[in-house]
């Protein structure tokens, strides 16, 4: 499937939000709140399980204090 025409907003932090015409076309049917992507060396997201989620948080949580 490919998707076209849709808007990439990038913010300060590195985080980033795809909109498309209305709020559900890309939120609820491309993700939904909490899944975890990982990103591959081709640019490429791959969602990961719900285990693999808590033990990136995790390390996340870490790093960061």
């Amino acid at each position: 499937m490919l998707w076209i025409d849709f808007t990439v907003e990038s913010f300060p932090d590195g985080s980033f939000c795809i909109k498309g015409d209305t709020p559900s076309e890309v939120l609820g049917r491309l993700y939904k709140p909490g899944d975890v992507f990982v990103v591959n060396k081709h640019g490429v997201l791959k969602k990961i399980d719900e285990v693999n989620a808590l033990l990136l948080k995790h390390e996340t949580n870490k790093e960061h204090g």
